[in-house]
């Protein structure tokens, strides 16, 4: 009896490991009713919290001109293109504390590869080490290789070279996404395509 205790133990705690296992994959696309995850090129996978496929219903009244929804809580992005073929969950970074946070609604204003990186005045102010400008393109740039600038200023949707930081709090408000993500999501977004963070 004990034995058979020990072993169902065992095959439960095996069967749980897998199942987070599989949730803690960085994306999943939905794409023509199909399912299928997408890893990024890198193997690490750090601190991914809740990852769950949401209904674009329950957020915007429509998709026109695709939408986005971020989840600060499970730290991921959701788009939905606008003829809602393409789906796509993406794990994020998300900003450090509350007082560093946005909600709301806004859209994407304009697209950048490469994006130059400037502090802002208070993150100055909280870091005067950091040098004025990073340029775009430079390893150490923290807005990775593509930016989506939000309506909001200051606030943007980025890829990062750090790839400690995705599933993590730990921007200074902007959400940053791996590399080859951001740059999937770049080429599926627009100028124009609705934002809500919630």
């Amino acid at each position: 009896m004990a034995q058979d205790l020990k072993l169902n133990r065992r095959a439960l705690l095996g069967t749980a490991a897998a199942a987070l296992g599989a949730s803690a994959l960085p994306a999943l696309a939905q794409n023509d009713g199909s399912t299928e995850f997408i890893a990024p090129a890198t193997t690490q996978r750090h601190n991914i919290s809740s990852f769950r496929m949401l209904n674009w219903q329950d957020h915007f009244a429509n998709t026109r001109n695709g939408a986005i929804l971020v989840d600060i809580t499970s730290r991921a992005l959701h788009f939905w293109s606008e003829d809602q073929s393409i789906y796509r969950l993406y794990p994020t970074s998300v900003p450090l504390s509350e007082d560093l946070t946005r909600r709301g609604n806004t859209t994407v204003v304009e697209k950048v590869v490469a994006p130059t990186w400037r502090p802002t005045p208070a993150m100055r102010e909280r870091n005067p080490e950091w040098p004025e400008v990073v340029q775009g393109g430079a390893p150490d740039n923290p807005l990775g290789t593509h930016a989506l600038y939000l309506g909001w200023t200051y606030y943007r949707v980025h890829g990062t070279h750090d790839t400690r930081k995705i599933g993590r709090r730990s921007s200074n408000g902007c959400i940053g996404l791996y590399n080859e993500h951001i740059a999937e999501l770049f080429g599926m977004a627009k100028v124009g395509t609705q934002v809500l963070l919630i």
